[in-house]
């Protein structure tokens, strides 16, 4: 059988007003009011480039699989131009039945102490760009990048998971609640 020649993809975003955007090699670097994001898609497949306030981007092929890359790249240029407008923000939920849990913020590190009553804290080091502040019984990560603060938000999470006990009746730990402005 044939390949059956398919003709070209193209597709565009609108860049708000006050945004900058700028293309560099396989790098798209926006700024804004002396913040930046980088982020290089390293792909031969998809081209793009900024015209007229828009960023363009075009495959010579509309495959299945050029689709697919094309939609990721678009949704993660996306995420970084509201990132750059507005930090992406994840709430998570201290729960101690137990014992009461000590979780506090001091310099680059997130410290957990006495959870579930054991003596040696748990900590985690924060990445640079991502901001943690504990607000009563509540987590709150900001980012302009929202790779950093998912995975930031999933750290802590991770922090205070507990294999050697029933989780049915052992529900202390720190949950995610809330990604990026959606409940979960």
């Amino acid at each position: 059988m044939k390949k059956k020649e398919t003709e070209a993809l193209e597709e565009e975003i609108e860049i708000p007003e006050g945004i900058e955007v700028k293309v560099e090699g396989s790098k798209i670097i926006i700024k804004k009011e002396g913040n930046v994001l980088e982020r290089d898609f390293s792909t031969k497949k998809i081209v793009y480039n900024v015209q007229d306030n828009k960023l363009k981007f075009s495959a010579s092929r509309s495959t299945r699989r050029e689709k697919k890359l094309l939609g990721s790249i678009m949704a993660h240029v996306k995420n970084m131009l509201r990132g750059i407008s507005k930090n992406h923000v994840y709430k998570l939920q201290i729960c101690s039945g137990h014992f009461p849990m000590n979780v506090s913020v001091s310099g680059n590190e997130f410290v957990i102490k006495n959870f579930l009553g054991e003596t040696i804290p748990r900590t985690l080091k924060i990445r640079e760009g991502v901001s943690v502040k504990v607000d009563g019984s509540n987590v709150i990560v900001e980012s302009n990048n929202k790779e950093l603060a998912g995975q930031t938000a999933a750290s802590i999470e991770q922090l205070t998971r507990v294999k050697a006990r029933d989780s049915r009746i052992f529900q202390d730990g720190i949950y995610i609640i809330e990604k990026d402005g959606k409940p979960i």
